[in-house]
């Protein structure tokens, strides 16, 4: 069973949900830059109303409290609190994620603040953005500014969401903000600079924060798990999800090269036998900045792969079958992922592990009775949780659970085409309908997952 302070809660990001895009000082971001781009994202969408959150965030907050949910996962934007990325900050922006924060908190719900998901300042990124050196330093002196004007409310802050893809996807294949295309060889310098940044930021906020603040870290990654699971083939999934195999763009989604730096101290000897001749010089020197003392780790898990050992011992992909389960996103449905993942990285990194974002797009649309009817998602969200809760009782210290995501919301460069909310978002109108998911994790949430 689930341990007995667990913690239920959504999640969002900034660029994902507030909209505002121009209002009230609010610098630029590379997305706000990315969307006007011709042929980046489906329909030619942007975020640059989304969905209101800006202006709604009390009746959003309303919404959690109405599902009883006990946390709330969200980002900052940078440019809305530094437009420039760094001077002068926005009196505006400050004032809008303090008044978040206090609706939060007068309904009951636990603020978790990610510092980055995405949004850099468009400012920063005509400097080079994550290739510059100075870039470290300039995330540091937001996370001061951060935990200067909220650790006083705010306990829980997480650095960066999913560094192995606004690295891997936005510098190296080019399909999310800034857009760029660049090989191995200048996408693992970018890498370690955004280590060097978390292990910066976790410095700064150590030192101006408030005492009493858990800092933690959210990346994802590549994960399998053993099928059939026999000790054998969970022993290859183990070893296949810290390995590193890849000598091109693709290792930039390697678990152990983004986690063991940040909670090791050392990157993975065969990462650096693959990418070591990419680092910049004096790279060394860095890791102990890097290895920076977490209270958490956080992962966003949404799909694996079955593997097995071959009749040589070595892995061997099981090849999903005709006709597999997907998500309206075509990612796979597999369960299992959320027994195992949370486990390995709890045997290897033996902190707290919060999942940090899990969820499913499903074809979602309001019903002639006025709801949205989605036992898909239902499905989808039982059966990872109970695979968790397989997790937690083989002994894996599992804290917490946030459900990707809380509203329907601007989906990257699948603009507003998927869905993933609890929360249906009515766009023309911006109407909010809780989904029959909203409701069911309700129970789930008052019943600390014994109804599952």
């Amino acid at each position: 069973m689930f341990k007995k302070d667990f913690v239920w809660g959504s999640a969002s990001a900034s660029y994902q949900i507030e909209g505002a895009a121009y209002e009230d000082g609010k610098g630029m971001s590379i997305w706000d830059m990315f969307c006007k781009k011709p042929g980046t994202i489906l329909g030619g969408h942007s975020g640059d109303d989304a969905c209101d959150h800006y202006h709604r965030y009390k009746e959003d907050v309303s919404l959690m409290a109405e599902m009883g949910l006990k946390a709330y996962r969200f980002s900052l934007s940078w440019p809305r609190i530094i437009p420039d990325g760094t001077g002068t900050l926005s009196p505006d922006g400050i004032a809008f994620y303090n008044s978040l924060i206090d609706e939060l908190l007068a309904n009951g719900i636990t603020p978790y603040i990610t510092l980055y998901h995405w949004d850099l300042p468009l400012a920063l990124h005509y400097q080079g953005g994550w290739l510059n050196k100075q870039s470290p330093e300039w995330f540091a002196n937001y996370a001061r500014v951060v935990v200067e004007n909220f650790s006083d409310r705010v306990k829980y802050f997480m650095t960066f969401n999913e560094p192995q893809c606004f690295v891997g996807l936005g510098y190296g294949e080019g399909v999310l903000a800034p857009g760029q295309k660049m090989s191995a060889a200048e996408t693992f310098p970018i890498a370690h600079n955004v280590l060097l940044a978390h292990g910066k930021a976790v410095q700064a906020m150590r030192k101006y924060g408030a005492a009493d603040i858990r800092i933690g870290y959210a990346p994802c990654g590549s994960y399998p798990y053993p099928d059939p699971e026999t000790p054998e083939n969970i022993e290859i999934a183990r070893k296949m999800m810290f390995a590193n195999t890849e000598d091109t763009v693709k290792g930039l989604f390697s678990v152990s090269w983004w986690s063991d730096p940040v909670l090791l101290g050392t990157y993975p000897d065969d990462g650096i036998a693959h990418y070591g001749k990419y680092l910049p010089e004096g790279w060394r020197d860095d890791l102990e900045t890097i290895w920076q003392p977490l209270d958490f780790l956080g992962q966003n898990i949404y799909e694996g792969f079955a593997v097995q050992a071959g009749t040589d011992g070595k892995p061997v992909e099981v090849k999903q079958y005709d006709g597999f389960p997907r998500t309206a996103l075509s990612w796979p449905i597999t369960p299992p992922v959320l027994k195992w993942a949370p486990r390995f990285l709890y045997e290897r990194y033996k902190k707290p592990i919060y999942i940090t974002e899990n969820g499913m797009s499903c074809h979602d649309a309001v019903s002639l009775d006025g709801s949205v009817h989605d036992p898909n998602r239902i499905d989808y969200i039982h059966r990872y949780l109970l695979a968790l809760k397989e997790a937690a009782e083989a002994g894996a210290d599992i804290a917490g659970y946030f459900v990707w995501s809380l509203i329907d919301n601007f989906e990257w460069a699948k603009g507003y085409s998927e869905r993933f909310g609890v929360v249906y978002v009515d766009y023309p109108t911006q109407r909010r309908i809780i989904k029959d998911s909203g409701h069911w994790y309700r129970s789930v949430v008052e019943s600390n997952g014994e109804n599952l």
